[in-house]
């Protein structure tokens, strides 16, 4: 199995929105996107947004952007 890599999330409410995850806390503008690591994928704050639909998986994130 390769090796785990981060996403790119976006905001997807009309609002901006904080995400305070364990290891950092982030602001996001609507509409707005950011890449995020592989351990803050596990993030059970991170998955409570993707559950709850404020912010969307854009795509994985690039090796440059995981760097």
């Amino acid at each position: 199995m390769g090796e785990r890599r981060g996403m790119v999330i976006k905001n997807v409410t009309e609002s901006p929105l904080t995400v305070r995850l364990t290891s950092r806390t982030f602001s996001l503008e609507s509409q707005e996107e950011t890449p995020v690591t592989a351990e803050e994928v596990r993030d059970r704050t991170l998955r409570d947004h993707l559950q709850r639909r404020t912010i969307a998986v854009v795509r994985p994130a690039t090796e440059e952007e995981a760097a």
